[in-house]
């Protein structure tokens, strides 16, 4: 019995592990009573309402990897998106358009692995939606089933869009919205350019919101439009806004990893990162200050010192295998093997002489 005990108790905890794992995890009100969420839970929609209702910012970061992703997770973001800027980000290219829907569950992937705690939201890249709602739905349940996102997030405002994002909510899918600058439409925009400027344009921008809510979706991304726009449809929605590069009237923000941390330097990068973007760090400098510093270590010959050789043969092996070496004819090898064994010791000895 003590043995079967243990064995449920053991398979209860895989089953708790299994569960802290995946993504759609929704809060559990039905079958075992309301229970309030820890900090340590996923973020759901009820959640995000509730900050909403309350008045409170929510915090929106564009994560595409495992590390970042547990970034997010420590610093306790409300959403985590998995945007298509990663083709431009990660991939190198000079617009969103390039990246695949294969590609792109790759970096949901990873970071559903690193994200316990932020709702995880997962963009539908360019060319995998537009087609019909069946194909929408389709992508969208790729990015749940086999990204392990929680929602996602698709760009414009077009009728056939609004319809898309309508189908898939129907499907049972949360869906982002986004308007303003959308990326993946500069062929027609004519290239990154912000939206809103004008009587018509701005009013399109609200209009567009309201659609969007009206078909369903559970927030509104306003990208690069101006102020007042933000606040006028932050005002006509009921649901949240999330600005970028649209002023402090949303009802919360949204910076890609990179950008916010200032970690990308290379030429290709500064005309990528927007205007809009503060950078809260400058942690581009200090990894090429790092790897600088490693690269005159190795070729001064400094790394790795004894404290980064951690590995030893004590001196009864080392021996054998010298004489093995030396069996096998290999006397030089041999002698490196003996120099080798001797050299962190007179590190040590000088190490310590100058202590």
């Amino acid at each position: 019995m003590a043995f079967l005990h243990k064995l449920s108790k053991a398979s209860s905890l895989a089953s708790a592990s299994l569960i802290r794992h995946l993504s759609n995890v929704p809060e559990n009100t039905v079958y075992g009573g309301p229970k309030p969420q820890t900090p340590n839970q996923r973020v759901t929609l009820n959640q995000l309402r509730q900050k909403y209702n309350k008045g409170e910012p929510i915090t929106m970061v564009t994560a595409y990897d495992y590390p970042s992703a547990v970034h997010l997770d420590t610093a306790g973001i409300d959403i985590c998106l998995v945007g298509d800027s990663a083709s431009m980000v990660v991939h190198g290219h000079d617009t969103t358009l390039p990246i695949t829907l294969d590609e792109m569950l790759v970096h949901c992937r990873a970071v559903a692995r690193g994200a316990k705690r932020p709702l995880l939201v997962g963009d539908l890249p360019f060319g995998t939606y537009e087609t019909s709602t069946s194909q929408a739905v389709d992508t969208a349940v790729r990015i749940l089933k086999e990204g392990g996102m929680d929602a996602i997030k698709l760009e414009g405002g077009s009728p056939s869009r609004i319809t898309a994002a309508k189908a898939i909510v129907e499907a049972g899918i949360a869906v982002i919205g986004h308007v303003g600058l959308t990326p993946q439409a500069i062929s027609v925009l004519g290239g990154f350019r912000p939206q809103g400027k004008n009587v018509a344009s701005a009013v399109k921008v609200v209009e567009t919101a309201m659609a969007l809510q009206e078909a369903g979706c559970f927030s509104v991304v306003l990208e690069c439009v101006p102020a007042p726009v933000a606040a006028a449809a932050t005002s006509a929605l009921q649901i949240p806004t999330i600005g970028i590069g649209a002023g402090p009237f949303c009802s919360g923000q949204v910076l890609v990893y990179h950008d916010l941390l200032g970690m990308l330097q290379h030429p290709h990068h500064a005309k990528v990162t927007p205007k809009f973007c503060k950078q809260f760090a400058r942690v581009g400098d200090i990894i090429n200050k790092a790897l600088l510093e490693y690269k005159e270590e190795v070729t001064n010959g400094s790394f790795p010192g004894p404290s980064h050789t951690p590995y030893r043969m004590n001196p009864k092996d080392v021996n054998g295998f010298s004489k093995e070496l030396q069996r096998l004819g290999l006397d030089d090898a041999a002698s490196a093997a003996n120099e080798a064994a001797i050299e962190p010791e007179k590190m040590n000895m000088v190490n310590t002489g100058s202590n």
